[in-house]
């Protein structure tokens, strides 16, 4: 089976990369960047230039593909907008596979999307989930709520670095995931029957509020955060203010994002039905807990041994400097 991941340089997609070669599968990836998916290349993937805004670029990456691993989203700093890429390019991308005669498509899409209709990613992710269902395509889709690995830019650091962490409105507690644990979901729904033409929520083993986050860190680090609450009022008028420009428009959409975090609402499911259908035990799935523990023991190792060399260091300097004697 020939794979073609789309978003594979991305936070997610890599890990998908990773496993499918891992498993065995053929790999290939389409890249706006060759330079930038290098180490693509280097784990053994086959790269071939295209965009998502591009759609004249898939017909070549579609070329010989059994199956589409779709893990492709706009960034706040990307020059598209967000209907651009998350919607004109998944459009375009999910005709070309039912053009290409591709068997099967895995999609990642939000959790709890049907919710938030004024927010544009949700809408657009809920919008996208119709399309692809409709399409005729052998599908499945993923709905995410949010990867442990952003917590360590959001949290870890900035507490580590006695730097401000900043926390929103009434934090909606989320079901974090570890991304290689859902690299793993989705190279096994290429495996299951049981997952076809499915939508399956893919979160953490429970939800977590952002104060419970900070608390676990400051436990496992030591140290004591420096939250600073940003209101979601004011959140709101700069959106209102930025979106006036259209260098602003991009922005303005994934500040819209913040209605979704700062709701209260929990992003969280049931995943029992998605164990099952995947043939995947719990006790497999990387806990919070544990995920952040690696984390700030790794650190903490790191920073012993900068500490033991700087020591080491300073009295090898001493020693060769000579103690002036007084006259």
């Amino acid at each position: 089976m020939k794979i073609l991941i789309v978003g594979a340089t991305g936070t997610l997609g890599r890990q998908i990369a990773r496993h499918a070669i891992d498993e065995g599968y053929e790999v290939r990836c389409l890249v706006r960047s060759a330079k930038r998916a290098a180490f693509l290349k280097e784990w053994g993937a086959e790269l071939v230039p295209g965009d998502l805004c591009y759609p004249h670029t898939f017909e070549a990456a579609l070329d010989g593909v059994t199956a589409v691993i779709d893990a492709a989203t706009s960034r706040p700093t990307d020059s598209m907008s967000i209907k651009q890429v998350d919607w004109d390019g998944q459009v375009a991308l999910i005709q070309a596979a039912v053009a290409a005669n591709v068997e099967r498509f895995i999609f990642f899409s939000i959790l709890n999307n049907q919710n938030y209709p004024q927010v544009p990613l949700m809408e657009i992710k809920r919008c996208t989930e119709l399309f692809l269902a409709e399409s005729g395509l052998n599908y499945t889709i993923l709905q995410l709520a949010g990867f442990m690995q952003g917590l360590i830019g959001q949290y870890g650091i900035p507490i580590l670095e006695a730097q401000p962490v900043w926390v929103t409105g009434e934090s909606s507690p989320v079901a974090y995931m570890d991304t290689q644990d859902v690299a793993k979901f989705a190279i096994r729904a290429l495996q299951r029957e049981e997952t076809q033409n499915k939508t399956f929520p893919v979160v953490g083993t429970r939800a977590w509020s952002a104060q419970e986050i900070i608390n676990l860190c400051e436990r496992l680090s030591g140290k004591t955060a420096r939250i600073t609450r940003m209101p979601l009022n004011l959140l709101r008028t700069i959106r209102n203010i930025i979106r006036f420009f259209q260098w602003g428009w991009n922005v303005s959409d994934r500040l819209a994002f913040t209605e979704v975090l700062a709701s209260g609402k929990p992003l969280d499911a049931s995943m029992e039905e998605t164990y099952k259908a995947f043939d995947i035990d719990k006790s497999e799935v990387t806990t919070l807990e544990s995920y952040l523990q690696e984390y700030f023991s790794r650190i903490t190792k790191k920073l012993r041994e900068l500490d033991y060399q700087q020591n080491k260091g300073k009295k090898k300097k001493e020693k060769r400097t000579p103690f002036k004697q007084s006259s």
